[in-house]
């Protein structure tokens, strides 16, 4: 299948499903409207430093959905006892940057560029993009963020600096959207921690018939610390 480059002058994407391999499109920015116009489509960006902007939509795709949150036995005396805090879009920038700067099994580097650190910043500025942190005391340990639009977060990153933080704050957000009527948790692709919690691989013809049916639900848009306790 060939790889697509989008025109600079307009806010289009070529249809996920002509994407074989998972790689969908090259090129465009990283624009607030481009940017939730690729998620809404079941597309997003990851791309090293120093390559063109690279758009992808695989299959399988990766999810939670809340009802099937999973809490192991050893996570909640971490619920019960309250060894951490949370708050909700708080400190987004250092969340991305404590994302940008945890080494991962497999991967030399980061694909959390500067330009991805300010599009990010722009939307939720906007308030599309939130940050969820973990504290413990006045130290903030953990963290995630991603991008909220109908009944649906599309999970970006997550960092900890002690155990079972991240697995704290998805959690605490999970419950919280479920809350909210929430449908689905985008995790992107597989990983063993997400799948502890829960998740697992749905066709893309699956997951974008959600997008599909998320299209005309209200986004909970502004600050979340605010309307998820709400």
């Amino acid at each position: 299948m060939p790889i697509f480059r989008l025109p600079e002058n307009e806010l289009v994407f070529p249809d996920p499903h002509l994407s074989e391999d998972g790689l969908l499109a090259v090129g465009g920015d990283l624009s607030a409207g481009r940017l939730i116009l690729a998620y809404n489509s079941g597309i997003f960006p990851w791309y090293n430093p120093g390559e063109p902007i690279l758009w992808w939509s695989p299959d399988p795709r990766f999810v939670l959905f809340p009802e099937d949150l999973k809490v192991s036995k050893s996570m909640r005396p971490y619920f019960n006892q309250s060894k951490f805090t949370i708050t909700f879009d708080q400190h987004f920038q250092d969340v991305m940057t404590n994302c940008q700067a945890t080494k991962r099994k497999g991967q030399g580097g980061t694909w959390i560029t500067e330009e991805m650190i300010d599009g990010y910043c722009r939307l939720h500025q906007l308030g599309y993009a939130h940050s969820v942190e973990v504290w413990k005391g006045k130290d903030l340990v953990g963290g995630l963020y991603g991008i909220g639009l109908g009944k649906v977060f599309f999970g970006e990153s997550m960092f900890a600096k002690v155990s079972n933080a991240s697995k704290f704050g998805f959690i605490s957000l999970v419950r919280k959207l479920r809350q909210k009527g929430f449908i689905l948790i985008d995790c992107q692709q597989e990983t063993k921690h997400l799948g502890s919690l829960g998740a697992k691989g749905i066709s893309r013809e699956e997951f974008l018939s959600y997008l599909a049916k998320n299209a005309d639900s209200d986004s909970l848009i502004g600050n979340w610390e605010v309307l998820l306790n709400q």
